[in-house]
């Protein structure tokens, strides 16, 4: 089997352009007429520069090639285009590319990508969603309130960012997110974890005074709590909270991983697959992760092809935690495809079709597609 087309599209997310305003999407088409999709839609939003590269490696390194021989071609391509060093465009393209060898491969046998990757550890998959109504200065029980909203509709962990960026080492910040956390952890109890997503927008001393404000409210995990660039900082914010660290939405391939494990920086992994090399990458990076006795709890910021290869390696991951997604998968990204992924009750039902699982609504790819 050979892949004989390489395709880019970029997709117009529309209002409330939830998961990013782009997508950009890679197709295969091999000589046996199977295609395989694969997404590298990420927050540096360089849609055409992805699109013209996924171009350009497709006619150097793609086309001609077997997709079923996946570690070799990315190999390939990151030791010779990459040379050997990740970039926020180069290593998201390399990603779209893997995830749609994978595509062709569990459709061209028949099986979705996790039977090939060991198989079943869940048959159903936890999932969370920010709560995306919420905004900074609000009364904290209006928060409160629209957390609860959530746990009546299914969902079992939310998150939010309730830290100002801009004033992130004062003291009127940190208690007023102090207090919305608080607010919600009375509000749902026990029947929601909460989950603090912060964008690495603290100083480690303010960070470990954060932590020690909300470690009595129990959350589920601090973010990123200060930017990944230095893992021996987060490692020491690690030291200071009994607060689980959680990070990994920037990390580009499974090296920065090794240190971060290592140094004991985080012990809740949130490896991006559209963003660090892929599924077969991800799989290595939770392997090291299982290791250290860390979890895994992939971010997801695009479209919905990106998060159906998560939950391909949530499925055959013994360490995975919780997956999260765009609300329920609803919307444009259930419209995006021919059936939309199946959520019920604050969990991911994985589908049992082949490859990835899904399949594209091309009436609807066509209509949203930016002309490049």
């Amino acid at each position: 089997m050979k892949i004989t087309s390489v395709e880019p599209f970029i997709i117009e997310n529309p209002p409330p352009a939830r998961g990013g305003s782009r997508w950009v999407i890679v197709k295969l088409t091999t000589d046996s007429g199977i295609e395989g999709v694969g997404e590298c839609s990420w927050h540096a939003r360089q849609d055409h520069v992805y699109a013209a590269l996924i171009r350009d490696l497709g006619d150097r390194y793609v086309l001609g090639a077997n997709p079923f021989d996946i570690e070799k071609l990315c190999s390939t391509i990151y030791e010779d285009h990459n040379v050997r060093h990740p970039g926020p465009i180069s290593t998201p393209v390399l990603s779209a590319i893997e995830m749609a060898c994978w595509d062709i491969v569990g459709k061209s046998v028949g099986q979705p990508v996790y039977n090939l990757l060991g198989g079943k550890c869940h048959e159903r998959l936890r999932s969370y969603s920010y709560l995306s109504e919420f905004r900074l200065g609000e009364d904290p029980q209006i928060t409160a309130d629209l957390a609860l909203s959530y746990v009546e509709e299914g969902y079992t962990a939310v998150k939010l960012d309730p830290v100002d960026v801009r004033t992130s080492g004062r003291l009127e910040t940190l208690r007023y997110a102090a207090n919305v956390i608080g607010a919600i952890r009375t509000a749902v109890g026990d029947r929601c974890d909460i989950l603090i997503g912060t964008h690495g927008q603290f100083s480690t001393s303010s960070a470990i005074r954060f932590a020690k404000r909300i470690e009595e409210f129990d959350p589920l995990w601090f973010e990123e709590p200060v930017f990944p660039e230095n893992i021996k900082e987060m490692a020491r914010v690690a030291r200071s909270t009994s607060v689980p660290i959680a990070t990994g939405e920037r990390l580009l391939t499974k090296f920065p991983y090794a240190e971060l494990l290592e140094r004991q920086a985080a012990s809740i992994i949130q490896m991006d697959l559209t963003i660090t090399g892929g599924i077969l990458e991800a799989k290595k990076i939770a392997g090291m992760a299982e290791a250290y006795y860390a979890e895994i709890a992939p971010h997801m910021y695009g479209g919905p092809i990106g998060g159906a290869a998560a939950i391909q390696l949530d499925v055959c991951s013994p360490n995975f935690l919780i997956q999260e997604g765009i609300q329920k998968w609803d919307g444009f990204h259930g419209d995006l495809l021919m059936e939309p992924i199946q959520w019920e009750k604050g969990y991911i039902i994985p589908s049992e079709r082949p490859g990835l699982g899904i399949e594209l609504n091309q009436a609807v790819l066509d209509k949203h597609a930016v002309k490049i």
